[in-house]
């Protein structure tokens, strides 16, 4: 019985059925795959499986309307072969997911990875992991506590829209150099277009989004407004359900009662509510003790 495994190059889906089935089994499996990042893979139809593999998931009408999507989504399909993932960008650089599952799962949801950054620099390995996601709203404290997005074919007027609708801190400003973000679109982010070499110039943080909806708007803006540093899977799960019900309450103007979550989870969705000024209640029993939200003017 071997202790370790290498493979060179999976190339096949057989070569990947292969590979599982040697990672099911306790051996130390470690392999190399062809893709520029982890997102080429879970995209490949031969080699998805290596990180779990992607299946087509039919919503009832209740939970697309719940988690605000269409009724066909795409979840992981399993565990997936490797815990542990790193891409190879230069000779003396790398960048390592080190929980696999959880990247996948947040690639499919529409958020970005969180991976450390490793180089090696006079002999020595130098690790920088993701800074604390509440730092960029941090930075709207040397603008009166407002935060600035710059949009690059983005919608101006749909993001004023969201931006009110939310209530948030945020503004929008014409000048690159003068913002704390930059919003784009997908189509902009190659062909040419230097966009984002301009924004990563000025170190500032970039929200590619994949088209000019409202909804993809308000994902990008929830996404900064909620920053909060490493999370675990059940907490962010959490988050976007909170998120999505506040966008229901401010639009629908109704009460909206969460699922049940533990003491600890439901804290972080009283807080998250309470961003967009919002009153929130807990009610039941334990373990189906859940969170409700009220409409601004439920308790004026």
């Amino acid at each position: 019985m071997p202790e370790v495994i290498v493979i060179d190059e999976i190339g096949t889906s057989e070569e990947a059925a292969a590979a599982r089935t040697i990672a099911e089994r306790g051996v130390q499996l470690i392999a190399t795959a062809h893709g520029n990042n982890i997102e080429n893979l879970f995209m490949n139809p031969t080699l998805s499986d290596l990180v779990g593999g992607i299946q087509a998931v039919t919503l009832s009408d209740e939970e697309a309307r719940r988690r605000g999507t269409q009724k066909t989504v795409l979840e992981r399909k399993a565990p997936p072969t490797f815990d542990i993932a790193v891409e190879i960008q230069d000779h003396d650089q790398v960048v390592v997911h080190t929980d696999v599952a959880e990247v996948v799962d947040r690639l499919l949801r529409g958020s970005p990875p969180e991976p450390e950054l490793r180089n090696l620099r006079h002999g020595k390995v130098e690790v920088r992991r993701p800074e604390a996601r509440e730092s960029l709203l941090n930075v709207a404290k040397r603008h009166e506590g407002r935060l600035r997005i710059y949009p690059y074919a983005v919608s101006r007027s749909h993001l004023e829209r969201v931006i009110s609708n939310l209530r948030l801190p945020f503004e929008i400003t014409k000048e690159m150099e003068h913002a704390d973000a930059v919003f784009v679109l997908k189509a902009y982010t190659k062909g040419g277009f230097k966009v984002v070499d301009e924004a990563n110039a000025l170190r500032l943080p970039v929200f590619v989004l994949k088209s000019n909806t409202i909804a993809q708007i308000a994902k990008a803006v929830r996404e900064v407004a909620g920053e909060t540093g490493a999370i675990s899977a059940e907490e962010e799960e959490a988050i976007r359900e909170v998120r999505e019900a506040i966008d229901t309450v401010l639009t629908e103007d109704r009460v909206i009662q969460l699922h049940p979550q533990k003491g600890q989870v439901r804290r972080i969705q009283h807080e998250v509510a309470e961003r967009y000024h919002l009153s929130t209640q807990s009610v039941g029993e334990e373990p189906d003790r859940r969170v409700i939200l009220f409409p601004p003017e439920t308790f004026d």
